[in-house]
């Protein structure tokens, strides 16, 4: 008994020592300090359970689709859970691309000319190892539209690409003109209203694997040129069905958030310097038909758009380039299935925006709304490093289309 005595006191002391050095007894020595943070920590739990984790909101304009995502793909239905620590929009956006691992991919690179002779870089995930589809021209094919500013190297292409290849499909990636290191041959860029670029990369891959499935999957303004491609065109496209993650389907909307004090100090004023970084890139031929002094001088995204975007694409104001480039007036056009993911807080894309009414009155088209995920965030875990909620989405659908595609005739 005496040892056993002289151990616990021993331990005591040590215990003592430990929580004086470490701990601040000071602090927890009335308990107070303690039960503060756990009262915190519970009631934080309890937010986050009640208020944060929330299943989303499927709307389509159709049973028939309806119960082909909820039978094929069950992460229509399941509840998402954002990453507990960072599920605020803004914190999700912001901390993606740093957060999330990039998978190393290798890629085929490919320029093809286009009609006013210009050129565009195409990025060949090839697949040569399927195992599912060893015969390359059976093999499927996933065109993927990265955002803004984006290429093939960004983290949310990149873990698409990965996803694919776990299936054994092929990729490309379509990169607008100037942004991958290529030299404009042409004073053209890009904008979210015109599809020319992406009808001329999709009759090209048509052509060139003419016998296997081809699907698109766009990201952010990607999005944004796929669905007005998919409006335009109806049923005359080789499309089977397509993908579209965080578009601003109102552009008038986005930007007005956007101008937004604290958004425009996070969001617009860096992606406006990116947007004048590329075309202080290829300077020497835009110049010849744009004051690029004055586009320089642009402190925010419309004032860009204004100086440069809408005129380089024959708009009369910039208003009439927006509501061009807005693909919510044209939902209804729409004639492939179309899934699309967005997260009420996303300052790119307001809730309020989302086209809702517009979807319901099309069969062809389902929007999959979460409360949180911010624009191209949807981390979830707690350590979010590798797979997202959007990745999820997209490999499940596009297996799915592929797979069970035939399910969706005649919508």
């Amino acid at each position: 008994m005496i040892a056993l005595d002289f151990n616990l006191n021993f331990l005591t002391r040590d215990l003592s020592l430990y929580l004086e050095n470490h701990v601040k007894v000071a602090f927890f020595g009335s308990g107070v300090g303690l039960s503060l943070i756990l009262g915190f920590s519970a009631a934080y739990t309890c937010y986050y359970l009640s208020s944060v984790v929330k299943k989303p909101q499927l709307v389509t304009g159709g049973e028939k689709f309806c119960h082909f995502l909820k039978e094929h793909c069950p992460v229509v239905s399941e509840t998402y859970y954002p990453t507990f620590w960072c599920w605020e929009g803004r914190i999700q956006t912001l901390i993606r691309p740093f957060i999330t691992a990039k998978p190393w991919v290798e890629y085929r690179n490919e320029f093809i000319k286009t009609a006013d002779g210009g050129q565009i870089s195409l990025d060949w995930f090839d697949n040569d190892d399927s195992v599912y589809y060893p015969d390359t021209a059976s093999r499927p094919t996933i065109l993927l539209l990265p955002g803004l500013t984006g290429t093939s190297r960004e983290s949310y292409i990149l873990h698409m690409i990965q996803q694919s290849a776990a299936l054994g499909y092929r990729c490309v990636v379509f990169n607008n003109r100037g942004v991958s290191g290529e030299r404009l041959l042409t004073p053209r860029t890009y904008c979210a209203a015109n599809t020319e670029d992406l009808e001329t990369v999709i009759d090209l891959i048509q052509s060139t694997h003419s016998s296997a499935p081809l699907l698109a999957a766009g990201v952010s303004m990607g999005g944004m040129i796929l669905a007005n491609y998919l409006c335009q065109k109806g049923r005359e496209t080789s499309l089977r069905a397509a993908a579209v993650f965080s578009a601003a389907w109102d552009v008038f909307e986005s930007t007005a958030s956007l101008e937004k004090p604290l958004n425009r100090f996070l969001f617009n004023s860096y992606l406006t310097s990116c947007l004048q970084a590329s075309v202080n890139r290829h300077r020497q031929i835009l110049e010849k038909l744009f004051d690029i002094d004055h586009v320089m001088k642009a402190k925010t995204m419309r004032e860009f758009d204004e100086r440069f975007t809408s005129i380089m694409f024959g708009y009369a104001t910039n208003k009439e380039y927006y509501k061009a480039a807005s693909p919510c007036h044209k939902l209804k056009s729409v004639q492939i299935p179309v899934l699309c993911l967005n997260a009420a807080d996303d300052v790119f894309s307001p809730g309020h925006a989302f086209p809702v009414e517009a979807a319901k009155q099309n069969p062809n088209v389902a929007l999959l709304l979460t409360s949180h995920g911010g624009h191209i965030g949807f981390l979830e875990g707690i350590w979010p490093r590798h797979s997202t909620y959007m990745d999820r989405v997209f490999k499940q659908f596009m297996q799915t289309v592929i797979e069970q595609g035939s399910e969706l005739e005649n919508l």
